[in-house]
Formats: structure tokens, C-alpha cells, sequence
């Protein structure tokens, strides 16, 4: 299929094919005579597993670094809970720690931001700090 039909297939657009062709995550696709790109199901199945790891938080250098191990990942999308034997590698464990560090870093920074912001709208409203818009609150309408 053309690059349009696979992107759409994804879930995705053509630059993004092409993105991902150039940073080293989906390998150089075939081409027709007329030098256009040509990708297979197994190309399609590559970048919903790309997609779903970008989603997770990972960046695309993340991706890259792995990239020569997202075919053992069987079908388009990444497992629900356990991953298989064969896909636990130091590598990617390494890399899944310091995104998670990162995310932690993120959580902390916004729960500051977050009780900063509470305080100073309960002073501008008289609403007691930490009342409106918490998490399990819901908001309150004026």
C-alpha cells in the first residue's frame, strides 16, 4: 500500500511516516518505479507499536534506541499487563525507568503547582484552599 493507506491505516499521516522513516523507528520502505513508498501489514502493525510507546510518555529517541527490537512485539499493539519473556531486555528497562523518573519528576512538580494555585484562588475567592477542582471534586459552577 502507498504511504496515504498505511498512514491511515496507523492512525497516522504520511509526514509522520516519513518522520519516523527519518529517525531511524520504521525501516526504509520498499518503492515502486516511480520512486514511491510502499509499506506492508507488518510496517502498519511497526507504527501503531511506535504510536503506543509515544503515547506511554517515551520519546522518540527512546524509540530509536529500541527500535531494533519493536518487531518482537507481536501484532499492532503493545501487551496489557505482562510483557512476554522475549521482550524484557536490559535496554528497554533502563529506558522505561528514566521515563518513569521523569513522569515522577512531572507529578511532583504539578501537585506543587497545583496547591500553589489553590491557595492563591482561595484567597481571590474565599473558597477554603484545595476545595475546588481536586481530584474526585468536581468543579464548581459560578
Amino acid at each position: 500500500m502507498r504511504i496515504g493507506d498505511a498512514a491511515a491505516a496507523a492512525g497516522t499521516t504520511p509526514r509522520a511516516l516519513r518522520f519516523y522513516e527519518q529517525r531511524g523507528l520504521l525501516p526504509p520502505p520498499s518503492r515502486t518505479r516511480t520512486g514511491q513508498r510502499t509499506y506492508g501489514p507488518a510496517d502498519v502493525a511497526r507504527v501503531r507499536i511506535i504510536r503506543e510507546t509515544l503515547s506511554l510518555g517515551l520519546t522518540v529517541e527512546d524509540i530509536a534506541a529500541l527500535s531494533d527490537r519493536l518487531h518482537l512485539l507481536d501484532g499492532d499493539t503493545l501487551p496489557q499487563h505482562i510483557l512476554p519473556a522475549h521482550v524484557r531486555i536490559p535496554e528497554a528497562a533502563e529506558t522505561f525507568g528514566r521515563r518513569l523518573e521523569v513522569i515522577d519528576r512531572q507529578i511532583a512538580r504539578l501537585i506543587q503547582l497545583r496547591q500553589l494555585l489553590s491557595v492563591c484562588h482561595a484567597q481571590l475567592t474565599d473558597v477554603p484552599a484545595g476545595d475546588v477542582g481536586g481530584v474526585g471534586t468536581q468543579p464548581t459552577s459560578r
